[in-house]
């Protein structure tokens, strides 16, 4: 870790304090350093927590808090995001995401896992389980989308466009202010809203953040539209394990269209739906979410 990445690293910690008492580990993937928690029993059943746009690992430190003591908890920040260093010139875009993932659980060893994902974290983690299914043993799918279709909210495709992209994306960081007061059915406290922030304090720090947004693929000529396709296609190969749809209906991103996606492809899921929850569920619903997630957990225990 460079000694640039270091001090921001150092700062972002110091800046959140209590909040988010984990000592992160790291791993180069092509090239850039990942951070990633790594909490709980290192022989346990694992549960792998990927994160969505514009947040980072702080977004699960409700699963964290619950499950470090009987579980492994691994909660990677993407490249770009969170505590992860952010090269201006790393391939920002699924494949790349799905690889890195991949290599965590590789360099980890990572088996009998439970994944939890939302936002980008769905075609990111699923991705990846539809190339080793053998690794997974129950999903929690949160307010995500690993498939093509559903409509984009306007503000996305507004943000999409290049000039504004920079503008909206980059110079006024105004992706991440809004999802803190907008993607949440409950007004966050001002520590947890700064925190959601920290990582993405001005424009270099906010590369990932544009090139998530830039990397939906929502044409056939778009440089992930096949990959997008590859993860699609492999859902079904992952239908006979065990899943939970757990979805805040009031998320203006990922609307119940994109729930009713899920259950259209995994038709044994089991669905909880929370109909006064909004996109970032673990932080209007952190109980609620966790007593769904446990009493699933609990009748489908590991083989």
């Amino acid at each position: 870790m460079t000694p640039t990445h270091a001090a921001r690293v150092e700062s972002i910690l110091k800046g959140v304090g209590d909040l988010y008492p984990y000592e992160p580990n790291f791993l180069e993937v092509f090239g850039a350093q990942m951070a990633y928690l790594d909490e709980g029993p290192k022989d346990a059943p694992v549960l792998l927590c990927l994160h969505g746009n514009p947040t980072w690992s702080f977004f699960y430190r409700s699963l964290v808090e619950a499950h470090k003591h009987n579980m492994r908890v691994v909660v990677p920040d993407h490249v770009g995001m969170g505590l992860s260093e952010q090269p201006q010139d790393f391939p920002y875009n699924l494949e790349h995401r799905i690889a890195a993932i991949e290599q965590l659980v590789e360099h980890l060893g990572l088996r009998n896992i439970t994944l939890a994902v939302h936002d980008w974290g769905g075609a990111i983690g699923m991705g990846l389980a539809g190339r080793h299914p053998d690794l997974f043993q129950r999903f929690v799918i949160s307010n995500t989308a690993a498939f093509h279709g559903g409509q984009a909210h306007s503000l996305i495709r507004i943000a999409r466009l290049p000039g504004l992209n920079a503008l909206l994306m980059g110079k006024l960081g105004m992706f991440e202010k809004i999802t803190v007061k907008h993607a949440t059915e409950r007004d966050l406290a001002p520590a947890i809203q700064k925190a959601y922030l920290a990582p993405f304090g001005n424009l270099r720090e906010r590369v990932a953040v544009r090139s998530f947004v830039r990397d939906i693929p929502l044409r056939p000529s778009h440089p992930s539209f096949d990959t997008l396709t590859g993860v699609e296609t492999n859902l079904a190969l992952l239908q006979h394990i065990p899943t939970l749809l757990l979805w805040g209906e009031k998320d203006w991103v990922f609307t119940p269209e994109f729930r009713r996606g899920f259950e259209k492809r995994f038709p044994q899921a089991e669905t909880v739906a929370f109909d006064d929850v909004g996109h970032l569920l673990w932080e209007d619903e952190p109980e609620r979410c966790l007593s769904a997630m446990q009493d699933f957990m609990d009748r489908h225990p590991l083989s």
